[in-house]
């Protein structure tokens, strides 16, 4: 009967070897939805979703644009360096339009252009 206590009393108190944890189930693994990065959203934003939404945005300005065009007929006498001529005001204000977005755009590219140059610069250092 000494035997068994014995027996008894080692498995009460573990040793330092028997002393691992149990083994687990393993997890299952799923399978992502979309390609890419477990962890990733698959309803994430890419690049045709900012087009689509780009086309959207563009049909509906546009829309506007074509409506502010149609109630704006009347004609209005334009002056420019002394060439004179009649247009609708609509042309005449979308066509200033234009002309700014032009020149913004040159400077934004200016602007870009120059940083390029100057990163250019510092890498070949």
């Amino acid at each position: 009967m000494t035997d068994t206590s014995a027996t008894r009393l080692v498995q009460s108190h573990p040793t330092p070897a028997d002393s691992t944890p149990p083994p687990q189930a393993p997890v299952a693994e799923t399978a992502p939805l979309a390609a890419g990065p477990v962890g990733r959203s698959p309803l994430r934003r890419t690049r045709t979703s900012a087009t689509w939404i780009g086309v959207i945005v563009f049909t509906a300005v546009l829309v506007l644009l074509l409506i502010f065009i149609l109630q704006n007929t009347q004609s209005v006498q334009i002056s420019y360096f002394g060439a004179t001529g009649h247009v609708s005001l609509a042309v005449a204000m979308l066509l200033a339009a234009v002309a700014g977005v032009l020149l913004t755009a040159i400077a934004g590219s200016l602007r870009i252009w120059q940083l390029r140059r100057r990163l250019r610069g510092v890498t070949r250092r």
